[in-house]
């Protein structure tokens, strides 16, 4: 059985319809099946439900799908920080099915190992709770999570051999396998696309048996935004806030917010734009306990 097709949108060729389940891998903007989305917003495939544990950003991942109006109901843990989702959510245009994150997860994962339900404590008294069951176990009650059985699952994986087997790079495993393991149909894609023997059997993180069909592709590396926390100043009292870093960098220009005791700073061309400033802080201190050049 060939499993490689020469592209998402062949792929999944015969697999969409309208008012369809998908369940999709990935967490913020890692580990997403940005292809096989845009697969599906070119198909025009409407009235979609999808658990995932977000919906991506404004203009990228599952957020293109929101923007043409082809999702109705998002089964999710987090908004995060795609505006139109919480626009639509808040209008009414957009059903929301909140999860706690790790419920999401083992929901996705019970779909695929066959288990109709389980009791957990998560959400116990919140509103993730309402109108489901509840049950009492050594003394403490457990309320009642379904699990997901999705029409079509969609992955990303690093690599991959032809029978399906899939490799996840480091934190991009993350919600695809258990995202994988509950659809009907799972088609995933990959960067890489190896000869069959070629992974090591414990380097396998999913078995083929779980993966349909299988497509390589380029993938666009997207960062989300970095806020960084921290204190203004050391014990000595001098700046926290550089021009320019002293210690080894893990990553260069990639913050785009810095929150400390003192204030919120956001980085813009140039240097840094003081957004606000901590209760009893005047921006004038603020400016004094800054090394970093503030332009506005």
């Amino acid at each position: 059985m060939n499993k490689v097709y020469s592209e998402a949108g062949s792929a999944l060729d015969g697999l969409l319809f309208d008012g369809m389940l998908i369940a999709a891998g990935g967490f913020g903007l890692c580990g997403i099946p940005e292809l096989l989305i845009d697969a599906i917003r070119e198909a025009g495939t409407k009235d979609l439900t999808i658990a995932s544990n977000n919906c991506g950003v404004d203009d990228f991942g599952l957020g293109v799908l929101l923007k043409r109006k082809q999702i109705s109901k998002m089964i999710s843990s987090y908004v995060g920080e795609n505006a139109e989702f919480m626009r639509q959510y808040l209008s009414g245009e957009l059903e929301l099915e909140f999860n706690p994150q790790g419920t999401l997860a083992e929901r996705m994962r019970a779909g695929g190992a066959g288990i109709a339900g389980f009791y957990t404590k998560t959400g116990v008294g919140t509103v993730v709770a309402e109108g489901k069951e509840h049950k009492s176990f050594n003394g403490e009650t457990h309320v009642l999570e379904t699990g997901i059985v999705a029409d079509l699952s969609i992955v990303k994986a690093w690599k991959a051999d032809a029978s399906g087997n899939l490799v996840f790079r480091k934190t991009a495993r993350n919600f695809n396998p258990p995202a994988a393991t509950c659809g009907k149909i799972c088609v995933a894609e990959v960067e890489e696309i190896v000869p069959i023997g070629s992974l090591e059997p414990d380097q396998i993180h999913l078995p083929g048996i779980y993966v349909h069909r299988l497509i390589q592709g380029k993938h666009e590396k997207c960062i989300e935004r970095v806020v960084v926390f921290m204190d203004h100043t050391n014990k000595a009292g001098e700046s926290k806030v550089l021009k320019r870093c002293t210690l080894p960098l893990t990553g260069q220009g990639v913050v785009d917010r810095i929150v400390t005791n003192l204030g919120v700073l956001d980085t813009v061309e140039g240097g840094l734009s003081v957004v606000e400033c901590a209760d009893g802080v005047t921006e004038d201190e603020l400016r004094r306990a800054t090394e970093a050049t503030i332009v506005n």
